[in-house]
């Protein structure tokens, strides 16, 4: 070969495009950030040589080859030579070449088996996304949707993730429910009504509900009222009737049972309370009259000392006089039987007046000039046995000595002598001995000489 041959083939070295100009980190990003290099420049013709150069199998057939002498062994190595450096050279160039289309089928590779395809449902809106999230908890952050502890993922956060899986995230929703009378605030991760009384697991079946059960249910929540149907039996006039209600009050069932309530007629249990089921409600027939009724009121006593009085006496200044106190009662007749009166007013028509009693503080005298030597216990034994307050079957005499009050209070007593200490009773006999004898006691008054 001539030395043109590789000049024309070397005119095309400087614009190789993965020569020494090729730069890899020029690409450009495509569809999920694979780089790729940009498109391999048109290489310019030649200009000013002749291409000799043709493959074995283009050139004319070969002359036979002339006897072998020296110098046509040493054209032939030359040449030999001259095709093993071609072939290295082109080798040279296209190892780079290589090496770049393996390094991005490599990546691809790589990049191809870490992207998934997932279906993402989020409170009832499905799309389709691709993702190189491990798992669910780095999906959700990668997506941006918050969690709280009412709402429910499946499968459960920190599950792992691969191509094909479907994700639902529901939201909680707060309901403020009353159900049957009782207060509660619950969670559910149902869309509506219905769906919420389905998931709480309420008997919706012949229930009442305040709003419409196919209303939705926001992020916010809702108030809902529900009553369940209950079987409750009325009792009354003797006879019982079992109706099937979702009525919010006792008053409500007895008129759905067809009883009519009339005048003071009421229920067993309070007309306003809930009806719950299997309660059994009796109706109450009544009838009912007042009845006044007069009550005393008893007076105090108020006891004061008087020094002037002996001891042991008591004299009534003033006489206490009991007050009245007129009370109404109500006389209920239920269902034909009697009941006990209950007092319902009470009022004052006269106050009490308190007893107002002196009480005697001055030392009583023992002795009696002319009378001390008799044997007065003798003639209290025959006048009284011996009693203090004895008083006759005629109630004129009283005391120790039978004094009548007109003598007693004659003699300096108070009130009656009955009432009198014995030691009194007795000073004021011998008073009265002194005064006129024992002609007072005609049947008993020798005891006194023994």
């Amino acid at each position: 070969m001539s030395n043109s041959q590789y000049q024309t083939y070397e005119t095309y070295g400087p614009n190789d495009p993965y020569g020494a100009g090729y730069d890899p980190h020029s690409a450009e990003t495509v569809a999920y950030g694979v780089q790729v290099a940009p498109p391999l420049p048109t290489p310019p013709m030649p200009v000013s040589y002749e291409d000799t150069y043709r493959p074995a199998y283009e050139l004319p057939e070969a002359p036979a080859p002339a006897p072998h002498t020296g110098a046509s062994r040493r054209a032939a190595r030359r040449r030999k030579g001259r095709g093993v450096e071609r072939a290295d050279s082109a080798m040279r160039r296209l190892l780079p070449q290589a090496l770049v289309v393996a390094f991005l089928a490599g990546g691809t590779t790589a990049f191809v088996a870490k992207d998934k395809a997932i279906e993402l449902t989020v409170d009832g809106k499905p799309r389709t996304l691709h993702t190189f999230a491990d798992d669910v908890t780095e999906l959700l952050a990668d997506e941006g949707v918050d969690v709280g502890a009412h709402d429910v993922v499946a499968p459960a956060p920190g599950t792992a993730l691969s191509s094909g899986d479907e994700i639902a995230v529901h939201y909680g929703r707060p309901v403020r429910l009353t159900l049957d009378g009782e207060r509660r605030e619950v969670w559910t991760t149902a869309r509506t009504v219905d769906g919420a009384l389905k998931q709480l697991g309420v008997r919706a079946e012949g229930a009442y509900v305040s709003t419409s059960r196919s209303r939705p249910i926001g992020r916010e929540g809702l108030t809902l009222d529900v009553r369940t149907e209950r079987a409750v039996t009325v009792m009354a006039d003797g006879r019982s009737r079992t109706v099937r209600t979702n009525a919010a009050t006792v008053a409500e069932v007895v008129e759905e049972a067809g009883i009519t309530l009339r005048g003071q007629d009421t229920t067993s249990v309070a007309p306003g309370s809930f009806p719950r089921d299997g309660q059994t409600v009796t109706v109450l027939r009544i009838t009912g009259t007042k009845e006044v009724r007069e009550e005393a009121i008893p007076f105090r006593v108020a006891r004061t000392q008087d020094p002037s009085l002996f001891r042991g006496t008591e004299v009534v200044e003033q006489a206490g006089q009991t007050g009245l106190r007129r009370i109404t009662y109500s006389l209920r007749t239920v269902n034909g039987v009697r009941q006990k009166p209950r007092r319902i007013r009470s009022e004052v028509v006269r106050e009490a007046r308190t007893q107002v009693v002196k009480v005697g503080t001055k030392p009583l005298p023992m002795s009696v000039q002319g009378a001390d030597g008799l044997d007065w216990q003798q003639l209290a034994r025959c006048e009284s046995g011996g009693r203090p307050d004895a008083v006759d079957p005629s109630g004129t005499y009283g005391g120790l000595y039978q004094f009548d009050t007109r003598t007693w209070q004659g003699l300096g007593g108070s009130g009656r002598p009955q009432d009198a200490p014995a030691a009194e009773q007795t000073f004021r006999a011998k008073k009265l001995y002194v005064q006129r004898g024992a002609g007072p006691w005609p049947h008993c008054g020798r005891r006194l000489h023994g």
